[in-house]
């Protein structure tokens, strides 16, 4: 068995002993958007939330409203049938 250092959560172990959750960032392509909902619906941190403006086609687009709690998981990107949205986890410098 190698050793190789496997993780299916987005928390990284901390010297403390304490977890911090990884950072992500969510891209959106406005003009894509059908206001469908998705994104919004399936993001299990309540990072989105469908904006009060319209985008060229007259839909309602989804917006990032807490940032921080980001993940970057990308269950808004793999639910979104349109691929106007993803989320992404940044690199931390270890």
């Amino acid at each position: 068995m190698d050793n190789q250092k496997a993780t299916s959560t987005s928390e990284e172990r901390q010297p403390t002993g304490t977890r911090r959750k990884a950072p992500g960032q969510v891209s959106i392509i406005i003009e894509r958007c059908k206001g469908c909902g998705y994104c919004v619906e399936f993001c299990p941190l309540g990072v989105l939330a469908m904006s009060s403006g319209f985008n060229s086609k007259g839909y309602h687009y989804p917006e990032v409203i807490h940032p921080e709690k980001c993940s970057g998981c990308d269950l808004c990107g793999m639910y979104c049938p349109d691929f106007a949205i993803c989320g992404v986890r940044r690199r931390t410098k270890e």
